[in-house]
């Protein structure tokens, strides 16, 4: 049988990783297969037709409802059972098949994917963690050449990290009958709910909108939220636990882990919108499991998400091309359906946190159909924000992510926009410029949050996310229309932001308008709300 190499499926074995033998051939495991869409050209189409409408300060065309989108855009049932025959040959079994997202999760042992996919999966150590690891392309049958564009899951090593800071605080920081700022340094620390006046967020409080979560680990205690929500003064948000593939809601009981995550997503986002649905969708954190996550809360018929907030990423090198795509893909269907997907950019600076000495972007908040969050370090006097500047800790370690993608091409929103360096030169946009926005991010100056029992303060870009998120779900619930793909109407109006003209986060500085640490700066709420 003639086999074609999977384009965009090369893997290779971390250098400092340790082989410890074949995958047992028994094992059952499941992969991910991403089917070619239908109708790209219509689908460019219509993405284009946003930029433009926002450009313009037209009204933007009509999003697609997920059943419209299915309809249009969802794969073909030529193409589902190409791969249900494929199975079949091989003695795998289609468990899920999903027309929206295009994916077919199949399962089988070891042994029976690499004879399907010619392939040979191995035992992997890689510092802390053993994961079935791959080299090498997968190669597909001539009957799935031109039909299957990612095959996911194989590889299970962890795809990305979440992107928070977690500080227990000392003993004696909160007050009786409520949360109060914490001094854990010169600068202050504030709860979702002060933020969010100090952005001037607009009224209301999100009601009748779904924010979607989505974590790759970890869980929540409602015990833990009611009695945060409590001392806030807050409403108890309405939070379902969405259970992907094999995730689901399970507390670890360390705060600096994934639990971390999860309760800073909740309390961030559910102190600024209560009004809102809390949607968590968990997952196992592979490639696989990112991409199911976020198709599962776009094309949520039941729950119908209108903002999503991921916290979670990795450097654009760590994803192999078929997952981005896939995951870009995945965010483009958002798009199209009004649903804004607000993403962290990253903790590290302008390295991302690799080595190299160069420079890095995270993904998925390089797509250009992501909000990228940057972080800022904000010190208030009163109910105003007297300075507020990159985020970058130095010496500790953490600064918000920017910089440009390697991936990517530049947007129409982007154009002519340039990266101003910390050693002075500014240097066009050649490709996709992160972040878009920016928001409070800095430990010194950060949430106020609850996890398993223990009051902390929380940093990172992470937390700038969700906040993003309710600040839309906000605007959604005022204007009784979701506002989308808005990317190219805040670029048009850079005055609605709060623009960050000190500190630099490595290789890129501050400047005036957008840049590539904080991009259009912090939000201006009522004047963001304004724009729609």
């Amino acid at each position: 049988m003639v086999r074609h190499p999977l384009r965009g499926s090369e893997r290779t074995i971390p250098q400092d990783a340790r082989i410890l033998g074949d995958a047992h051939p028994a094992e059952q495991i499941r992969a991910l297969v991403q089917l070619r869409r239908p109708n790209e050209a219509d689908l460019d189409a219509r993405l284009s037709g946003f930029a433009h409408a926002h450009a313009a300060g037209t009204p933007p065309p009509t999003p697609l409802t997920r059943e419209q989108w299915a309809a249009q855009f969802g794969a073909t049932t030529d193409d589902i059972d190409a791969v249900r025959n494929f199975a079949r040959e091989h003695g795998l079994q289609v468990v899920d098949v999903s027309v929206a997202a295009a994916t077919v999760t199949l399962e089988g042992a070891v042994e029976q994917f690499c004879k399907a996919f010619d392939t040979h999966l191995h035992r992997v150590a890689h510092g802390d963690c053993e994961y079935r690891g791959r080299s090498g392309p997968l190669r597909l049958p001539e009957s799935l050449q031109d039909v299957v564009v990612a095959v996911l899951g194989l590889d299970s090593r962890p795809q990305a990290e979440p992107h928070f800071r977690f500080v227990p605080l000392p003993t004696g920081t909160t007050e009786p009958g409520g949360i109060r700022p914490a001094r854990a340094a010169p600068t202050a620390s504030y709860t979702p709910v002060q933020l969010a006046q100090l952005y001037g967020f607009p009224q209301g409080d999100g009601a009748g909108q779904c924010i979607a979560l989505i974590e790759l680990g970890g869980g929540y205690r409602e015990d833990d939220l009611r009695a945060y929500f409590q001392e806030l003064g807050v409403p108890m948000p309405t939070v379902t636990s969405v259970p992907v593939g094999q995730g689901a809601n399970r507390p670890t009981g360390d705060p600096g882990g994934p639990d971390g995550e999860v309760m800073l997503d909740l309390e961030v986002a559910g102190a600024a919108a209560p009004g809102a649905t809390l949607a968590v969708y968990f997952t196992v954190n592979t490639d696989a499991g990112f991409v199911q996550a976020i198709n599962a809360a776009i094309h949520d018929t039941k729950l119908r998400p209108s903002v999503v907030s991921i916290s979670w990423g990795a450097p654009e090198s760590a994803w192999t091309p078929q997952a981005m795509q896939a995951v870009n893909a995945a965010l483009q269907s958002a798009a199209t359906m009004g649903v804004t997907v607000c993403v962290a950019s990253g903790d590290s600076g302008s390295s991302d946190g690799l080595p190299d000495r160069t420079d890095h972007v995270d993904f998925p908040a390089s797509s250009p159909y992501a909000l990228a969050c940057g972080g800022t370090s904000v010190r208030a006097s009163g109910n105003r924000i007297a300075e507020e500047t990159v985020w970058n800790d130095g010496a500790q370690g953490g600064a918000g992510g920017g910089g440009v993608s390697a991936v990517f091409a530049l947007p129409s929103w982007q154009q002519g926009l340039a990266a101003q360096q910390t050693r002075g030169a500014s240097v066009p946009l050649p490709r996709r410029g992160v972040p878009d926005v920016s928001a409070d991010a800095d430990p010194l100056t950060g949430y106020v949050v609850r996890v398993n029992g223990e009051t902390g303060v929380v940093g990172g870009t992470s937390a700038a996310a969700p906040l993003w998120a309710a600040l839309i779900a906000r605007i959604n619930a005022i204007k009784g229309r979701p506002v989308g793909y808005l990317h190219a109407r805040l670029y048009q109006n850079p005055g609605a932001f709060n623009d960050i003209k000190q500190g630099n986060n490595g290789t890129f500085a501050a400047a005036p308008g957008w840049d590539a640490c904080t991009g259009l700066g912090s939000p201006k709420g009522d004047a963001i709300a304004n724009l729609f």
